[in-house]
């Protein structure tokens, strides 16, 4: 077995790289996951809310458009394991992780310029999301995901 990875060095430079991918991003994707629901602990109290209707007059102050965007980008392995799944077919969970991070990371940062500016409350959140890089290796391979998260603002009369 020694002798069959000492003939092949390309392979143990492979499996290590491999390694070294997989506990760098899942290390990083840990991180973000924690510092995402810290934050949202922290804004859990700024309502976002997508329904019709008014306020009585003179109860809002002031409203806005806020916004928050953010990219994320996939890593070495994951898109190694979509490959693979894309090979054999069925849904590539590789890619979940990468959107729901995106979505939750631009509610965040729109959460935050609302905050920061006053506002008790978001109305009609909206969405986006679109892949970035698609065509740029010439694979057909996402290589991020941008995510945009915009809404409407209101600063309540006290």
């Amino acid at each position: 077995m020694v002798e069959f990875f000492l003939q092949s060095p390309d392979l143990v430079i492979f499996l290590v790289l491999l390694t070294l991918g997989y506990a760098a991003g899942s290390l990083a994707e840990k991180r973000h996951y924690r510092s995402i629901e810290k934050r949202e602990r922290e804004l859990v109290r700024l309502a976002v809310v997508t329904a019709e209707g008014s306020f009585p007059p003179g109860r809002v102050r002031q409203a806005f458009l806020v916004s928050g965007s953010t990219v994320v980008s996939i890593d070495y392995f994951k898109r190694l394991l979509a490959i693979l799944r894309n090979i054999f077919g069925g849904r590539v969970k590789a890619y979940e992780s990468l959107v729901d991070r995106a979505r939750r990371e631009a509610i965040l940062r729109m959460k935050a310029e609302a905050h920061q500016r006053g506002a008790g409350m978001i109305l009609n959140l909206r969405l986006e999301t679109a892949t970035i890089g698609r065509n740029a290796n010439r694979k057909k391979q996402v290589g991020s995901v941008e995510a945009i998260a915009y809404g409407t603002a209101v600063v309540f009369n006290k």
